[in-house]
């Protein structure tokens, strides 16, 4: 080894100690005759001096070493001067007094600075990853990622499951988003499938008997990116035969408690997950990724509303619309440009506008457009009913469910964030329960799959497939954690006669639903036992734990939300002959 300790474990133990340490020059400091120098590792930094008059040679060596050179030290370990300690840095209280200083390899200047967090433009950053990769906070979260994974296996291992790989390379299937396909140069025309999750092999799995199954699975999703989502993640994929809904529950919850204690930077708010039906979350919070950390919740005020003279909630009262309210605290002096702020993040969300009072912080007298159309008894039993003070600022929508929802819970989340009501110092997990099985709607006289194919319907509910499937239940459960939903899954269907009736439902044929999942259904008659699992996401718990807004601050090589890599200018051409192998002819799109 060139190093006989890190650069982070020195005390004032190893005291006349001669050590050899080894990495990077994160800053130097030349005093006239002395020169220090903080050499950093993944471990630490250690304070090393180089003097002139003991060491002349290794002092010009020292003299023209920069920032992120690569240098090798031997010297003795000893004390820091009186009044010269570090409390910093936990190998604050030494020095290595420096008797051979090699440079192990020289350095450009970087583009950015590697031993602060100042903020750099994220472009450059992903383009120069492996520099960013030094900085401390960096370092911190890839080992959090690497304790979390850690903490994971051994929790799994302990209690039975078996780690088992399954195949990059499968087959396309229709599972929500679009595949990412690899042609096949010895099958001309046929492709593999990157796999968007290992969802139909861990079930298969439980058919072969294995009964607790989990894997640290890549995943893959061609889909339009948003900042925060990425072409390629990671996922704790985890199947159980024999078991029900609260089995997985209460296993992921005492996984997850475990997790954040022995791993996170951020604790938790409650160490029992809250439950919450899927009706219930879209009632109170406008979503099913509700964000427990503050109020703002959605109040029904149909009732008063619809009996008003303001003629667009009577109008949708009378015809089965909710109309629905938030309140928020110390906002009811907000300037009319304000107001008109959070009226475009409502139209944007599907609302033709928004209604809004105001009760003022002087007088506590209700002011707004719409208050006219509304008696003083009325205005009062608003009040009551929000629990609104002075100074506070009600909003109102009335459409549809799916839109009132939409537009309230956008608009609670953004209120959360600009009053500052999110606790970024806690880690607010809940789970919501019993999500239907299908969209509302139909789409071409078919229904669309709430969560996916495979999910079981409850078992009372059965018989409506045949009279009223929208109204079905399902077996879904997600796991969400400040606004984000971090982990779904289901008690998955196991009988290959429901299997076909879901697939039906959806507008699959049996020539279809053979083509695509035959090797599934000729699974589920070979005795398929009861099962379900979940799918945590590694990348957004991380990014949770370790306290970072994007999942990219905690992925080593992440691509842009254009999902190309600016570090090895990826995606990029491939030389004609690849593409002849693959059989594949080019048809680019017209230049406009």
């Amino acid at each position: 080894m060139l190093k006989t300790h890190s650069c982070g474990e020195l005390r004032a133990e190893h005291v006349g100690q001669i050590v050899t340490l080894a990495g990077w020059v994160n800053r130097t400091r030349d005093m006239g005759g002395v020169i220090f120098i903080d050499l950093r590792d993944r471990n630490g930094k250690t304070q090393v001096v180089i003097n002139a008059g003991d060491n002349p040679q290794d002092f010009a060596t020292a003299e023209q070493v920069s920032r992120e050179y690569v240098v090798q030290v031997t010297g003795e370990v000893g004390l820091r001067p009186e009044g010269m300690n570090n409390a910093e840095l936990p190998t604050g209280d030494i020095e290595v007094k420096v008797n051979q200083f090699v440079v192990l390899n020289p350095s450009k200047t970087p583009p950015f600075m590697i031993d602060r967090d100042d903020v750099t433009d994220e472009t450059l950053r992903l383009k120069y990853r492996y520099l960013d990769l030094r900085r401390e906070r960096m370092q911190r979260n890839l080992i959090i990622r690497h304790k979390a994974i850690k903490f994971i296996r051994d929790y799994l291992d302990e209690r039975d499951f078996l780690e088992v790989e399954t195949p990059i390379l499968f087959k396309s299937t229709p599972e929500g988003a679009r595949d990412y396909l690899v042609p096949s140069r010895v099958h001309p025309g046929k492709f593999y499938a990157l796999p968007q999750s290992p969802q139909q092999l861990k079930q298969l799995l439980m058919v072969a008997g294995y009964e607790r199954y989990f894997q640290i699975a890549r995943c893959f999703r061609d889909e339009d990116l948003r900042a925060d989502r990425q072409p390629e993640f990671t996922q704790l994929d985890m199947e159980m035969s024999f078991v029900e809904r609260d089995d997985i529950l209460n296993l992921i919850e005492e996984l997850m408690v475990g997790m954040v204690k022995h791993t996170s930077l951020v604790p938790l708010a409650h160490e029992v997950f809250p439950r919450l039906t899927y009706r219930e979350a879209m009632e109170r919070f406008g979503t099913d990724r509700p964000d427990i950390r503050y109020g703002l919740e959605l109040v029904d005020v149909s009732d008063i509303a619809g009996a008003s003279a303001f003629k667009v909630f009577a109008e949708n009262v009378a015809n089965g619309n909710p109309v629905k309210a938030i309140c928020v605290p110390g906002a009811g002096d907000y300037s009319r440009k304000e107001v008109g702020e959070l009226e475009e993040i409502a139209k944007a969300n599907g609302a033709k506008g928004l209604a809004s009072m105001a009760l003022s912080s002087e007088t506590g007298e209700m002011k707004g457009f719409i208050t006219k159309f509304f008696t003083v008894d009325q205005l009062i039993a608003l009040t009551e009913r929000l629990g609104a003070k002075p100074g506070d600022l009600l909003l109102f929508a009335s459409d549809t469910k799916s839109v009132v929802y939409s537009v309230l819970g956008e608009l609670r989340n953004e209120l959360g964030t600009r009053l500052g009501l999110k606790d970024t110092g806690t880690l607010a997990f809940t789970w919501v329960i019993d999500f239907p099985l299908f969209e509302e709607g139909l789409e071409d006289g078919h229904y669309a799959p709430s969560h996916h194919m495979f999910t079981s319907p409850k078992r009372d509910q059965i018989p409506l497939l045949d009279t009223n499937p929208g109204e079905v239940l399902s077996e879904q459960y997600d796991l969400v954690c400040n606004g984000f939903e971090v982990a779904g899954g289901s008690i998955r269907i196991h009988e290959r006669p429901l299997q076909r009736k879901i697939m039906e439902l959806i507008g699959f044929s049996f020539e279809e639903a053979k083509a695509q999942f035959g090797h599934m259904l000729e699974a589920f008659e070979y005795g398929a036992p009861p099962h379900g699992g979940i799918a945590p996401g590694i990348d957004r718990l991380v990014a949770l734990m370790a306290g970072e807004p994007n999942i990219r601050e905690v992925m080593a090589f992440p691509k842009t939300a254009q999902a190309t890599d600016l570090m090895s200018d990826t995606p990029s051409e491939v030389v004609s002959k690849q593409l002849k192998e693959l059989h594949i002819a080019l048809a680019m799109p017209e230049k406009s």
